[in-house]
């Protein structure tokens, strides 16, 4: 607490506001809302307790680790005379071993450190920012009591801390560069696959000059998306000008941006036929920050036919079978973008497959259904949001939609812990806040893994913000139900009145709404002051027990058949 301290003198001498206590409601959350924070803004910070705070946060820190975000978790620890006399302390096992935490979090962490000299803390803490917000991932920095009201000179923070990228080997890059620009004067037929590390590594704005500088095709995968500008429909704009998506139809057929040339989701046997035909049949792959899990590749069913795939890293470049050490990805690419436009003349730019804008028209009594909902809600999203979305069947709806320019998808598809979507949006929302305050943040949430974290609510409303909550009711885990026990207990949850949450959780000024059919979420898409992000909403979405998106379906079958395998 003496350290919790240190942020309101901080306050104090930059003004009201300038660093911001977010006070979470358990550590787990805290450490999803970090995830969720350093996803919009490239670093987030945790603080937990010694032993059982920081042990709390461990499966969030996991998740962080798996998905490359970079978090700074600082743990305060017993003073270093207590650790050294083994006192049996609260929060600690009864053994007298101190370090018993910090190994487990060891194999989850890019580094870690622990503060036991006064003279060397400052070098200690600039290392493990550094590394965090380099090699994006969590990093641990325990820190004792007895140190915390100790002083270091002020003009040691008058130096940045270096967090320049280090430069690729030269000769490597020089081969690596050569050897892709041939590989693309010979390609007939390329395209462009934009996954994870794209985001989480900063070379987004890379792998756009790559494709509008090549104009070959570019696709995503689910874990990809918001990669690359998709081009959707800005619902704001569309209010106005209802002849709006047959406009933007054909300005992206007709242009020549990252956004005309973007082809959808690649997920292997999941994906549409087009989109499965067009990158299977390439004969020259780049692809961007690949992350190949399961639940991101439609469980490992990739099917090239080609052998010539570039995959650029964030720490290494792989061609074919040859693997290039100590050349990443960012300035890999910036320097192929200076040579790329020449070797890619001869290219015979190609139609990519076309995404469906707007739903087929249906009666306003007509039920809801997944197919529906995520096409309608691409024409509402606007540039510049933020649309996370839970495991489950909201992380494989939202790869049906189109997202508009400049938009962030926030999804962890590889980690998938449930829950983590509620934490993330809090981390999420409070970050846009400090980048810009009209820009909206909008959460898909199934009912059953809201209750897993529902308490993270609770500090949204405390902090003032004002994100879109979308819950899926589907009665349980249907994502569960679909892979294993359709009828099974297990997938059962407690009903709540979820539209009972923002009063009981004490908001002011909100608004509750339920949704059953096609009717009532046109009435709600086409208000004009429900798109203003202007108070915290949650809209409850009533769907049938087993709907789901048809990827998913197909994705549990695959899971199911696998997890009988002998």
């Amino acid at each position: 607490m003496s350290l919790l301290d240190k942020i309101y003198e901080v306050e104090e001498d930059h003004g009201e506001g300038s660093f911001v206590w977010a006070g979470n409601a358990n550590e787990l959350n805290a450490a999803y809302a970090a995830d969720g924070y350093s996803r919009v803004k490239g670093l987030g910070v945790i603080v937990t307790t010694f032993g059982v705070g920081e042990l709390s946060a461990l499966n969030g820190i996991a998740g962080a680790y798996a998905e490359h975000v970079g978090v700074v978790h600082v743990v305060g620890t017993p003073s270093i005379t207590a650790q050294s006399k083994q006192l049996l302390l609260h929060h600690t096992l009864g053994n007298g071993d101190f370090n018993v935490f910090h190994r487990m979090s060891t194999s989850i962490s890019e580094t870690t450190a622990f503060v036991s000299d006064i003279h060397t803390a400052p070098a200690e803490i600039d290392r493990v920012i550094r590394e965090a917000y380099i090699k994006q991932r969590p990093v641990y920095l325990g820190l004792p009591a007895n140190l915390v009201d100790l002083t270091v000179p002020a003009s040691l923070l008058e130096k940045p801390i270096d967090l320049a990228v280090p430069a690729n080997d030269v000769e490597a890059q020089e081969e690596v560069i050569a050897t892709v620009l041939e590989l693309i004067k010979n390609a007939k037929n390329p395209v462009v696959l934009v996954d994870a590390c794209a985001s989480r590594h900063d070379a987004k704005e890379e792998a756009k000059q790559l494709v509008e500088l090549t104009q070959f095709p570019v696709f995503t995968t689910p874990m990809g998306k918001g990669g690359v500008d998709e081009g959707g429909v800005d619902g704001e704009l569309f209010e106005s000008d209802p002849s709006l998506i047959s406009k933007v139809a054909a300005k992206l057929k007709a242009g020549k941006t990252a956004a005309s040339r973007f082809g959808g989701v690649y997920v292997g046997t999941l994906s549409k036929p087009e989109v499965k035909e067009a990158v299977e049949n390439a004969d020259l792959i780049l692809s961007v920050g690949a992350i190949l899990s399961d639940f991101n590749t439609g469980s490992f069913s990739y099917s090239y036919k080609t052998r010539n795939i570039v995959e650029f890293h964030s720490d290494y470049t792989k061609i074919k079978q040859a693997t290039f050490s100590g050349v990443a990805m960012k300035e890999a690419l910036q320097l192929l973008n200076t040579k790329v436009k020449a070797a890619a003349a001869h290219y015979k730019v190609a139609p990519v497959p076309n995404i469906k804008m707007a739903n087929t028209p249906a009666t306003t009594n007509t039920k809801l259904s997944q197919e529906w909902l995520w096409t309608r809600v691409s024409s509402w999203f606007r540039e510049g949001d933020i649309i996370i979305t839970e495991t489950g069947t909201s992380a494989f709806g939202i790869v049906q939609s189109r997202f508009p320019n400049n938009t962030i998808g926030i999804s962890q598809v590889l980690y998938g812990s449930i829950g983590y979507s509620v934490g993330a949006t809090l981390g999420a929302v409070m970050a846009a806040r400090e980048l810009d305050p009209t820009r909206r943040v909008i959460l898909f949430v199934g009912d059953g893994s809201l209750q897993l974290t529902v308490q993270e609510i609770s500090t949204m409303i405390r902090n003032g913000t004002t994100p879109y909550l979308f819950v899926l009711n589907n009665d349980g885990y249907t994502i569960e139900r679909l892979i294993h026990g359709e009828t099974a207990t297990y997938n059962d949850i407690q009903p709540w009145k979820n539209l009972d949450l923002l009063p009981l959780f004490n908001a002011k000024d909100y608004e509750a709404i339920r949704v059953s059919t096609v009717g009532e979420a046109e009435t709600l898409f086409t208000d004009k002051e429900f798109s203003k992000n202007s108070k915290i909403r949650m809209v409850e979405v009533m769907l049938p027990r087993m709907d789901a998106p048809s990827n998913l379906v197909k994705q549990a079958q695959i899971t199911a058949a696998t997890n009988a395998q002998q």
